[in-house]
């Protein structure tokens, strides 16, 4: 089960990787665009696609490194049971 759940996180770490590299270059493309409207739906949909990308970055950076609360741990040992 752990296998098929570290091969989820390594094809979300794939795609996400693959389309931020197209995002970035749709971005600098867009740069190059002389119609105002072009620019601004390559521009945008680049900055789209660039965010959705990082959304999923960040997800696999949690999935690797989990954080604790350590407070929140503490706070329930410290408290007296009834």
């Amino acid at each position: 089960m752990k296998v098929l759940i570290w091969i989820k996180n390594i094809i979300i770490l794939f795609f996400s990787v693959i389309f931020l590299a197209i995002g970035i270059n749709t971005l600098i493309g867009s740069f190059g665009l002389n119609n105002p409207v072009e620019f601004l739906m390559y521009f945008f949909s680049a900055c789209l696609l660039i965010m959705v990308c990082i959304v999923g970055l960040i997800y696999i950076f949690f999935r690797v490194f989990p954080v604790k609360l350590k407070e929140r741990i503490d706070d329930e040992a410290a408290k007296p049971r009834v």
